[in-house]
C-alpha cells in the first residue's frame, strides 16, 4: 500500500532524511525539478524535439526553489523561460536561494507583477511552483490574478504544470480555501494538465476537489525512504493515525492472491472443521423492505453471495414474500414481521447481517437493527456476527444517533453516503468540517460511534475507531463515473457482508477495503451503461483475473 502523508508529515520526513545524511536539501530540490521535467517530457514527448516557451512562476518557499531548478533544466534544453518570483530573494529559504542564484547566472528573475506577467509573450507551458505542498488560506490577490482561471485568454492553449499541486489547493483536505463553494472552485484555482508530486501522494490529491484540480497525477521518486514507500500490508488493519491508499498494484498477482491462505473463499475453511459445507463460508442474512421495496435488499443479497458467502438468506415482511420469491433462486427467503422474533429466522450459524437497503425509515427498522446488534456469538460461531448498517438502517436513527452508537460493537460497520453521514454526525457534515478533511471526519465519527465507518464517495474513506484509515479513490486512471447509479451502494453493502462473514475473515476494515476495491473493479470491467444489477455479475470475471 501507499501511505498518504500530510504536509507536516512530508516536511518531517524530508528533514529527517537530511539529518540522517540520506540526501541534502539541494539534492532533494534538484531531484524534484528533474522529476517534473521528466514527467513533462514523458507526457508530451514532442516537447523533447522542439524547444518551447515556458512561464515559470516561483513562490517564496522551497516550491519556488523547485521552480528555479525546472527553469534551469528547461533552459539547458534550449527553452525560452520567463521567470517571476512572488516575494523577494532575500527571504527565500537557503536551498531555494541557492537555486535562485544559480538561475540568475543564465536568466532574469522578474518581480511579481500581474500586469507584466499577463502582458508577456504567450507561453506554451505554465509552471506553477508558487505554493506547492498546500495552502491553508486563500491565495493572495496578486497570485490569484495570475493563476485564476481567466487570467488571460491568450493562455488558453498553454499547458499548466503544477509542482506538488495547483497553488490554492489544500493538500491535507483537498479543499480550496479561497472557494466560497465547490461550484466556484475553478474560478479560484486553475486546474492543471499535469501535477507532479514527490515521494508519495498527499491526501488532498485524492480527496474532495483535489482530483478535479490536479487532473493527471505523477509521483516522482526523489530518493527518500521510509513512510510512504510501497509496502505489503494488505490483510492488516491500517496503523493508527495513518491514511493509506488502496492501491491498484497491490491487488494484482501479489495482492489478493496473498490473501488466499487465510481469507479468500476456497481456501479459508477452518482447519478444525473438515469438509466444504456452505456454512464453512458464512451465512449472511440481508433484510429487505416491504411490498414493492425489495429490490435494494435483493441487490445486496446477490452481491453477498457473489462475494463468497456460502449461504445468503433474504428476510422480508410476510406480505413481500411472493414478489421476492419470483426474483430469487440461489438466495434463500424467509419472512419476519416482528423484530422480537429474530431467532426464528437466524440461528447461531448466521455469521453476518446486512440491514438498511430498502428497509424503510422508522421504528420497525430501528427495532430490527437493535435486535441484530444484541446477538452474541452462538455455540457454532467462532465470533460475533458482523453487522453492516447502510441506508435506512442509519437514517432511522437520525433523531437519536446515540442509541445506535451505544448498541454497536466492534464487528459493526456503518456505510453512509455524505447525506446519511450528516444525519448521524451533523457537526462533521461536509458543510461543517471547518478545515477537517473527509478522512479526519470519518476518523472522528468512527471513534464516536465505536465501530468502523465507511464514508462513501468516489473518495471512499474507511476509518477504524482506533484512528487508522484507508482511502479508496476512484479517480485518475481508475475513474468510474458510471458507478454513480441507483443501487450501487446496496451492492457494496452486500459485498462487505459477504466478505466479512467468513468464519476466519480478516479484520472488518480490511474486508471493507477489499470490497470497495472489487466494487470499483467490477464497474470498470463492465464499463459505461452500467446499472447496479450488473455489478454482482461482473465480479466473477474480476475475481478470475486477480486470483487466477
Amino acid at each position: 500500500m501507499t501511505e498518504l502523508l500530510t504536509a507536516e508529515q512530508m516536511r518531517n520526513l524530508e528533514q529527517q532524511a537530511i539529518a540522517d545524511g540520506v540526501a541534502s536539501g539541494l539534492d532533494l530540490m534538484e531531484r524534484a525539478g528533474q522529476g517534473v521535467v521528466d514527467a513533462m517530457m514523458s507526457k508530451w514527448p514532442e516537447w523533447a524535439d522542439k524547444p518551447r516557451r515556458a512561464l515559470v512562476l516561483c513562490g517564496p518557499g522551497n516550491n519556488g526553489g523547485d521552480g528555479f531548478v525546472i527553469a534551469r533544466l528547461l533552459a539547458a534544453r534550449g527553452w525560452d523561460c520567463d521567470l517571476y518570483l512572488f516575494g523577494t530573494a532575500d527571504r527565500l529559504p537557503a536551498d531555494a536561494r541557492t537555486n535562485h542564484d544559480r538561475w540568475c547566472g543564465q536568466g532574469a528573475v522578474n518581480a511579481w507583477s500581474p500586469a507584466d506577467i499577463t502582458a508577456g509573450p504567450a507561453p506554451d507551458v505554465i509552471i506553477d511552483a508558487v505554493f506547492g505542498i498546500g495552502l491553508t488560506r486563500a491565495l493572495p490577490d496578486d497570485v490569484a490574478a495570475v493563476l485564476g482561471h481567466n487570467a488571460r485568454d491568450a493562455w488558453a492553449k498553454a499547458r499548466r504544470i503544477a509542482v506538488d499541486c495547483p497553488s490554492g489547493l489544500n493538500l491535507d483536505t483537498g479543499e480550496i480555501p479561497s472557494a466560497p463553494d465547490r461550484e466556484q472552485a475553478d474560478s479560484c484555482v486553475s486546474p492543471a494538465d499535469l501535477t507532479v508530486t514527490f515521494h508519495t501522494p498527499r491526501p488532498g490529491h485524492y480527496l474532495a476537489m483535489g482530483p478535479a484540480i490536479c487532473r493527471d497525477l505523477v509521483v516522482a521518486d526523489i530518493g527518500l525512504r521510509g513512510d510512504g514507500m510501497a509496502r505489503t500490508i494488505i490483510g492488516q488493519p491500517p496503523d493508527a493515525e495513518r491514511l493509506r491508499l488502496t492501491d491498484q498494484r497491490h491487488f494484482g498477482a501479489d495482492g489478493l492472491t496473498a490473501l488466499r491462505p487465510s481469507f479468500w473463499p476456497g481456501s479459508f475453511i477452518p482447519k478444525n472443521r473438515g469438509g466444504d459445507h456452505k456454512y464453512d463460508f458464512g451465512h449472511v442474512i440481508v433484510f429487505a423492505g416491504g411490498v414493492g421495496r425489495g429490490g435494494a435488499g435483493r441487490l445486496a443479497a446477490r452481491a453477498a453471495l457473489r462475494a463468497g458467502a456460502g449461504l445468503v438468506t433474504l428476510v422480508c415482511p410476510k406480505a413481500a414474500l411472493q414478489e421476492n420469491a419470483m426474483r430469487l433462486d440461489a438466495v434463500m427467503l424467509r419472512s419476519l414481521d416482528d423484530p422480537a422474533m429474530l431467532g426464528d429466522v437466524a440461528d447461531d450459524r448466521v455469521s453476518g447481517f446486512c440491514l438498511g437497503p430498502g428497509m424503510g425509515v422508522g421504528a420497525r427498522t430501528r427495532d430490527t437493527v437493535l435486535a441484530v446488534l444484541e446477538r452474541q456469538a452462538g455455540e457454532r460461531d467462532r465470533r460475533r456476527p458482523c453487522v453492516v448498517l447502510d441506508a435506512d438502517a442509519l437514517t432511522s436513527f437520525a433523531d437519536d444517533p446515540d442509541t445506535l452508537f451505544q448498541a454497536v460493537h466492534a464487528r459493526t460497520i456503518l456505510t453512509p453516503h455524505e447525506g446519511e453521514f450528516a444525519r448521524l454526525f451533523p457537526d462533521l457534515a461536509m458543510a461543517a468540517r471547518q478545515g477537517l478533511s473527509k478522512a479526519d471526519a470519518a476518523r472522528v465519527a468512527a471513534a464516536r460511534a465505536g465501530c468502523v465507518v465507511l464514508l462513501k464517495g468516489a473518495d471512499t474513506v474507511i476509518a477504524a475507531p482506533e484512528g487508522g484509515a484507508c482511502l479508496h479513490a476512484a479517480f485518475y486512471e481508475r475513474a468510474v463515473p458510471w458507478l454513480a447509479t441507483a443501487g450501487a451502494g446496496d451492492v457494496l453493502a452486500g459485498l462487505i457482508a459477504g466478505l466479512a462473514s467468513a468464519p476466519v475473515a480478516p479484520d472488518l476494515i480490511v474486508a471493507a477495503e477489499v470490497a470497495t476495491w472489487l466494487h470499483t473493479e467490477a464497474a470498470r470491467a463492465f464499463g459505461p451503461g452500467l446499472i447496479a444489477e450488473d455489478l454482482p455479475e461482473a465480479l466473477p470475471g474480476v475475481l478470475q483475473k486477480v486470483l487466477g
